[in-house]
């Protein structure tokens, strides 16, 4: 069988895929995305099990590994199992719904900036989760309210930019004003209030992962569950949206729908993610990129972008627990420290098919 198999893909794949067939399924790989992931899957498995057992108690990466299934010692399993591993899962989650939002919102906008960050999606979430801890507590969860601030942000900087198909400066300035009246109103409700809660709401401002809402985590798990299938569905009408308005819409996309849905993935996806890590937006701009480059530009990589996503979440985290241990640097300052240069190498390198 899978000489046959082997032998379809070489007769009528196109060039760069593998065609597998078998019983009456037909499944079109390319080759170098599915080289991409499946190498950004076992380097971030690697540096899962490196991130377990780094720390004060010291144990081997395998012995973090049994751990974590509840094999060992007592105190090694607790420390795992209810310690560092639901740091990881958030941080793995986290990063791969900003690598998704990333993605769907720079090729909608066809600019490599028009992150969730940059244009302020994140910083309206942020501001909302600190509203609801600092200014008007509330019974509703710092990530119910984050999401909401996602998707105020988002309205705000799509209405004024004269709608989600907007291209040029226009879009990424009207978006950055957005974000500093965002930034301002956080920044002014933290010099209002005492201590105690501004120490609360501070992972919210800088980005941590450290003793994350378990609830917040169960959402943005469930919340990936039901976004990412929709963002691959919304990736094939995103694709011929990278040409231009009219191709997209002589090949029958329906522009209104698909920005629609590709706004409301990315206001949820972001919101969540906020809700976990904080605003660690310098995500949702490297992933995407990455992933584009990793592979060849075709098509919309969305599965890759989270991919690569959650890698750079786990290693700016185990950065920030190593490097100056036993203090501790928060992951959206390390991502911010990197963030800087690759902006920089982002507008000076030539952009990809379809990006400005």
């Amino acid at each position: 069988m899978s000489s046959r198999i082997s032998s379809s893909a070489a007769r009528y794949a196109p060039h760069g895929y593998a065609l597998l067939r078998t019983r009456g399924l037909h499944v079109l790989v390319h080759r170098r995305s599915a080289g991409a992931a499946l190498l950004m899957s076992c380097v971030q498995l690697a540096l899962s099990a490196l991130s377990l057992s780094t720390g004060a108690a010291g144990m081997s990466p395998l012995d973090a590994v049994l751990a974590a299934f509840g094999a060992g010692p007592d105190m090694q399993v607790f420390l795992i199992q209810h310690l560092r591993l639901p740091r990881l899962t958030a941080g793995v989650l986290s990063g791969f719904a900003f690598g998704v939002g990333g993605c769907l919102l720079q090729t909608l906008a066809r600019n490599r900036l028009a992150t969730p960050s940059i244009i302020g999606i994140d910083d309206g979430a942020s501001a909302f989760a600190v509203a609801s801890i600092v200014a008007v507590p509330t019974s509703l969860a710092p990530s119910v309210l984050a999401l909401w601030g996602a998707a105020v942000a988002a309205i705000l900087v799509f209405a004024l930019s004269a709608g989600a198909g907007a291209r040029g400066y226009r879009f990424i300035i009207v978006g950055i004003a957005v974000g500093v009246m965002f930034g301002a109103i956080t920044n002014l409700m933290l010099a209002r209030t005492g201590i105690d809660s501004a120490n609360q709401a501070y992972p919210w401002t800088v980005g941590s992962l450290n003793a994350r809402p378990a609830l917040s985590v169960w959402l943005l798990a469930a919340g990936l569950a039901v976004c990412v299938p929709a963002a691959k569905y919304a990736a094939r009408s995103l694709d011929p949206l990278r040409l231009s308005d009219a191709v997209a819409i002589g090949l029958g996309v329906s522009l209104a729908r698909t920005r629609a849905m590709v706004l409301v993935l990315t206001v949820v996806l972001t919101g969540l993610a906020v809700a976990v890590a904080g605003p660690v937006g310098l995500i949702a701009l490297a992933a995407p990129e990455a992933a584009r480059h990793l592979a060849d530009d075709k098509g919309v990589p969305v599965l890759l972008s989270g991919l690569v996503g959650a890698l750079m979440m786990i290693a700016a985290d185990w950065v920030g627990g190593t490097l100056f241990a036993p203090i501790e640097i928060p992951v959206g300052v390390v991502t911010a420290v990197v963030g800087g240069p690759y902006l920089l190498w982002i507008l000076l390198r030539k952009p990809g098919r379809g990006m400005t």
